[in-house]
């Protein structure tokens, strides 16, 4: 291992992807800098900045936890060579923090929650360093330390979601080292972890409409992880080892062939879903598939996939000066996180550093690299789970995903619109709004109703339309019942939409026809509630996508730039005004955001209105389609004159 420290930004990592004495030295930059920040005793890890929801005990706990992942990556991977000592300072951290005595013991799982979550952490990474660290603990630290983590054992109150995970984890760490296991725990929380698998290759992380990273980096990486451990195949025998495991290996291959498509050329992985604040975490589905021997992508690809999304924050100023990563994407913004993020938090972002457990002489760093799918040509596909139709562009790299299938809601629900799952529309070089005022007033890729006070409709719960295809373009469909919502905002923030009291404003149905840079969205309105002046829908809107930076200004009527990028809204069908509307420090991509839109008022109901909706960078082709309607058949003609035909719904639908 190198000793470490800040690394030097200039940097094209993203681009290029980084060597493992590259990816080395950063982890020990990142290491080094952590352990600054630690206890007397190493215990706590506490980082500097605000406490996050849950206290300074779980931020400490946090810190220790998830700085480990990165020390016993590095310590497999080197064999238990460890110029940094950092075997023997988690250890003593271990021996503190397990203490009940100690003034720096841990917060423990049954006093809070989130110590569940951390204590898979722990366990694993005693498994993977099991001669470095755990052989050489004393009696009495390794018996606390099972009595730390057997209070999981029989606790039902573990969120319906991948935190089953934790407990699988930990419960197989201690069956190996002859603590208390519950086989009835494993099978339990393996059948709940069934129940969120979708088709090809996905899953959801919950039983709502959650699609997002925590696919990757929590529900894909830890079957796989966990088959490694030592007894796992003995802890789980009844339930058929050998056939679970390849069918993990079956499911994250065929995830894999998608979440190639989501990486950006320049590394950047989609923007989209809660705790973005763990950054480059989500390259691990890419070291995942590397460790289970995927057959359907090369290790030189999936390296590259990996380590240029690493590369994409370094690239961008990650760490910050000091070596921490602190909340935020490229930089700090607070306004990003959830309730349950504390100042330890970013630390997940080890799990996108899981490579370098693997020794410099594996074929994940000796294979020749592979371009990613986007550096290769266009890119357009469905991921069908999700709802998305995902369009990627050779020309500026950037890959888009236009949505009809994710809101982190059940179908039918009236919920708020969660910025991070319910918009149209999610890129790698973007970010939706996300001030306060965008989860109680969608205003950007959304299709909203507007009341006399200028109140914006929600469209969670949506109903996604069976219109999936791709020939000449992708095209999606969804009908939304919009309505406005009286929202709670002293309900936790989780990164879902908020809850509230709901009044219907009328029906939405929206198809997308998507192809290279352009969407060009269909939307038409039915069943529209009748009121008086202040209750009804008084306008129709339909915005774009925001675009980011210091110098984000109008270049024209619903046309926006940003720091090379381009956004527009373009009317084709349906009497619609194109503008835009400014907004200042409301995405973590600079203090100052446009957004295009195009509006009607009155609301053009039971017709078929139409924009074109675009999102490119340099080198990019700005020429919009155009766009018109024969006997319910939408068709679309592109600027290479290409002509896509997609039938409309019917009214009915």
């Amino acid at each position: 291992m190198s000793s470490g420290g800040v690394q030097e930004h200039q940097t094209r990592y993203g681009r290029t992807g980084m060597d493992r004495a590259q990816l080395a030295a950063f982890a020990d930059g990142l290491l080094t800098a952590a352990l600054g920040h630690a206890s007397p005793s190493g215990s706590l890890i506490t980082l500097p900045g605000k406490p996050g929801g849950y206290g300074t005990a779980v931020d400490g706990l946090e810190g220790y936890a998830r700085t480990l992942l990165t020390a016993g990556f590095r310590l497999a991977g080197e064999g238990g060579t460890d110029p940094l000592n950092l075997a023997e300072r988690y250890a003593a951290g271990l021996a503190a923090g397990t203490d009940p005595a100690h003034p720096e013991r841990w917060v423990r799982p049954e006093e809070h929650g989130q110590a569940k979550v951390e204590a898979a952490s722990i366990a694993l990474i005693l498994d993977l360093t099991r001669p470095w660290i755990w052989d050489r603990l004393d009696a009495g630290v390794q018996e606390r330390t099972i009595e730390y983590l057997s209070s999981v054992v029989g606790d039902r109150d573990y969120p319906h979601n991948n935190w089953v995970w934790f407990r699988i984890v930990v419960e197989t760490f201690l069956r190996s080292v002859g603590g208390p296991w519950s086989a009835k725990d494993i099978e339990r929380d393996l059948a709940v972890h069934d129940g969120f698998v979708r088709p090809g290759g996905w899953f959801s992380d919950g039983d709502e409409r959650a699609y997002d990273h925590y696919a990757g980096w929590a529900l894909h990486l830890y079957p796989i992880l966990w088959a490694r451990m030592q007894g796992a195949a003995e802890a789980h025998a009844p339930l058929g080892a050998g056939t679970r495991h390849a069918r993990d290996v079956a499911h994250l291959d065929r995830f894999l062939q998608d979440a190639v498509l989501l990486v950006g050329s320049d590394g950047a992985p989609l923007f989209q879903g809660r705790s973005l604040t763990y950054r480059f975490a989500a390259a691990a589905p890419f070291w995942a598939g590397v460790l289970a021997q995927v057959p359907s992508a090369s290790p030189g690809l999936l390296r590259q996939a990996a380590t240029r999304v690493v590369g994409h924050f370094v690239d961008h100023g990650v760490p910050d000066p000091d070596g921490l990563l602190n909340l935020g994407w490229h930089h700090e913004w607070r306004p990003l996180v959830q309730r349950y993020s504390g100042t330890g938090s970013p630390y997940w972002a080890s799990k996108g550093l899981l490579g370098l457990a693997l020794p410099a002489q594996h074929p994940v760093w000796t294979a020749a690299a592979e371009p990613l799918p986007v550096d290769a040509g266009d890119v357009r596909a469905v991921a069908g789970a999700p709802g998305w139709a995902i369009s990627g562009t050779q020309a500026d790299g950037i890959v888009r995903v236009v949505n009809h299938g994710t809101d982190h809601a059940f179908e039918g629900d009236l919920t708020g619109d969660s910025p991070l799952y319910a918009r149209l529309g999610y890129s790698t070089a973007t970010s939706p709004l996300l001030d306060a005022p965008a989860w109680t007033d969608p205003g950007d890729q959304s299709v909203v109703l507007r009341d006399a006070q200028g109140r914006a409709t929600h469209r969670s719960g949506f109903r996604t339309l069976d219109l999936a295809a791709v020939e000449s373009a992708a095209v999606l469909g969804s009908v939304a019942e919009a309505h406005w919502l009286d929202a709670d905002l002293a309900a936790p923030d989780h990164g879902s939409g908020r809850p509230g009291t709901a009044r219907v404003a009328g029906s939405v149905t929206t198809v997308s026809v998507v192809r290279g840079a352009w969407e060009v969205r269909f939307v038409r309105v039915a069943g529209l509630v009748t009121g008086d002046d202040a209750t009804a829908a008084r306008a129709l809107e339909i915005t774009g996508w925001a675009v980011s930076g210091t110098d984000a200004d109008h270049a024209g009527p619903g046309d926006v730039r940003a720091g090379g990028l381009g956004s527009r809204v373009v009317p084709l069908l349906g009497g619609l005004t194109a503008g835009a509307r400014e907004h200042t420090h409301a995405t973590p991509f600079g203090p100052r955001t446009v957004v295009p839109f195009a509006a009607a008022e009155p609301v053009p109901a039971g017709e078929w209105a139409a924009v074109a909706v675009g999102l490119w960078g340099p080198s990019a082709d700005p020429t919009p389609p155009g766009a018109e309607l024969d006997d319910g058949v939408a068709v679309v003609t592109w600027p290479d004159g290409t002509l896509t035909r997609a039938k409309l719904p019917d009214p009915g639908h």
